[in-house]
């Protein structure tokens, strides 16, 4: 549970708030030198999901930030269905987490940066259209976290 000291956080605030615990787990990837995505699910004001890219790790392309919030989340709420949640992840989804989200049908998806490569808005609306989508939420962390990932990949 993430609380807030204002008495009733405004959608913004608290968005922030949970975008925040996303940025944690990416960073955790970074430092793990795994591309610095992370993601969470929250259900009514509850975290119940969470992940980072765990590609490199476990040797496995599908092993993505939103892949492991959504398997953990359902876990959690013992069924496969993300109704009443939202997904804040730390960079656009890309296709495939997409397509994962759209077969939960999440209700909102939050993200930091657009993905300009990879990024599924690339490829027309692949989302459940009952999913709320908002982009840009702690756009300038999301933004260098990545850049400077690969920024040190050239580097080295």
């Amino acid at each position: 549970m993430i609380y807030s000291f204002e008495e009733n956080p405004t959608t913004e605030q608290t968005d922030e708030i949970y975008m925040r615990e996303a940025l944690k787990l990416a960073k955790r990837a970074f430092d793990e030198d795994e591309v610095p995505i992370g993601a969470i699910i929250v259900s009514q004001g509850k975290i119940i999901g969470k992940g980072y890219n765990l590609t490199q790790r476990l040797n496995d392309v599908t092993a993505h930030a939103e892949m492991q919030a959504f398997t953990a989340a359902a876990n959690y709420l013992g069924g496969k269905y993300l109704k009443d949640c939202t997904l804040y992840v730390t960079v656009e989804p890309c296709v495939m987490c997409a397509g994962a989200a759209y077969w939960t049908q999440i209700s909102k998806i939050v993200f930091g940066v657009y993905d300009d490569k990879r990024g599924s808005s690339k490829f027309g609306q692949l989302f459940h259209p009952k999913t709320e989508i908002k982009n840009g939420v702690l756009e300038e962390e999301c933004s260098e976290l990545i850049k400077s990932f690969f920024r040190n990949k050239r580097d080295k």
